[in-house]
């Protein structure tokens, strides 16, 4: 496998760090006393979060800050509530933060609405009978390390999907997950065991054609691109990601996985196809990246309306956000989605079920782009210098 390296974004050497000016603030504070200058630097937490991801920088050390977007929120309040409480002499300095802190929590309780009841949802909810259009899923990253496998196979059995895609799944996950092939049905499968927390398998039910797996940006980060045969006899496409989020331990920047969500949406765009995209995508629905991608490829968010859905971190109660996402054009509608128990992971699984139904296209709105959004798409794509290679193809319109 080749390393793909990708650059340190060079504007963000030229700007200094936003932390110095409220760092000199509370060294020079000679008339607060101790617990005085702790509370100011706490009040200086969520503006900093808050400020950190409008800079529009590509490097970690900014774009992480889009995730935790309620705890953010969470903390704004609890800083401005316990400033006001705690502090009576009102100086200046402290009421201008409790301000900006409250200010942080609106802003903050802005940009999460939309997943949350006091939205609309985006996406009209199917109370029929599940018939030959019906078409169900779980995408779950199964951490390659883990091995509790019996309880992803638990929940297969559970739910009876149609289509099951499994992430960070190397060799030793495929062994365990043959099951699905023997006995449960599951016999068109497109398989990437990996060992770089990029594997991924996808067991269908339902017929496959033109499946082909892609490496959009790097040559080690596969996705898989195919064609599915709904019991009506009518297709539609999917696409199953797992793209590289920015962070310490991974990548730099968030240029690749914005340039493949961004590749992924384009193409969609402009094929104009019935469509399903799920997996982990390393991003938060609420970011920038992702409305983008809404808006490039006119899918939309079954979530919206509905709650956060949140996946990721298992194990973190208080820090956890939606990482793992289905997307899927306006001639579908939503029957069912939830998050699935624990599987001894560091994500939950995500059901979802979904009615086919090309009436409702002409009633779901979905969000355009303009010229500004397309231009923004573009500059990002290009950043990341894409590879766009298909290494295999299986289930061509010659047969399996």
């Amino acid at each position: 496998m080749c390393e793909y390296a990708i650059p340190f974004a060079a504007d963000t050497c030229k700007r200094p760090a936003p932390e110095i000016p409220i760092l000199f603030l509370v060294m020079f504070m000679p008339d607060f006393s101790l617990a005085e200058r702790l509370l100011f630097a706490l009040l200086c937490v969520p503006v900093l979060a808050t400020l950190l991801p409008l800079a529009n920088l590509n490097h970690w050390s900014f774009r992480i800050f889009d995730f935790p977007r309620p705890q953010i929120a969470a903390l704004s309040l609890l800083c401005a509530v316990s400033n006001y409480a705690l502090l009576q002499h009102g100086h200046w300095l402290f009421v201008v933060f409790e301000i900006l802190n409250v200010c942080c929590f609106v802003y903050q309780l802005k940009e999460i609405s939309a997943y949350t009841r006091l939205s609309k949802p985006e996406v009209l909810h199917y109370q029929g009978e599940d018939n030959g259009r019906t078409v169900s899923l779980i995408t779950a990253n199964v951490l390659t390390g883990n091995r509790r496998f019996e309880l992803l196979l638990e929940q297969i059995s559970r739910y009876s999907p149609d289509v099951v895609l499994t992430l960070e799944s190397d060799g030793w996950w495929e062994r365990q997950l043959a099951v699905l092939e023997r006995e449960q049905g599951y016999g068109y499968t497109v398989k990437v065991p990996l060992d770089n927390l990029y594997g991924m398998h996808l067991y269908s039910c339902l017929p496959l054609r033109n499946a082909q797996i892609r490496h959009w940006v790097a040559e080690d980060i596969p996705s898989i691109a195919a064609e599915m045969q709904l019991r009506s006899g009518e297709w539609i496409h999917i696409y199953c990601l797992h793209p590289m989020p920015p962070s310490p331990t991974e990548a730099d920047t968030s240029t690749d996985r914005d340039a493949e969500l961004l590749l992924v949406g384009k193409e969609i765009a402009q094929n104009n196809h019935s469509v399903l995209v799920f997996g982990d995508l390393n991003d938060v629905a609420w970011s920038r990246t992702s409305r983008l991608f809404q808006k490039i490829s006119g899918l939309l968010d079954p979530r919206k309306g509905r709650g956060l859905f949140s996946t990721f971190h298992a194990g973190c109660p208080l820090f956890r956000w939606p990482l793992d996402h289905i997307f899927h054009s306006s001639d579908f509608m939503m029957s069912e989605i939830k998050v699935l128990p624990n599987i001894g992971s560091d994500h939950f699984p995500v059901y979802g079920k979904f009615q086919f139904a090309p009436a409702a296209g002409a009633v779901q709105e979905k969000e355009a782009a303009n010229t500004e959004d397309k231009r923004q798409a573009r500059e990002k794509i290009a950043q990341a210098q894409p590879v766009k290679e298909v290494v295999q193809e299986k289930y061509t319109d010659n047969g399996r």
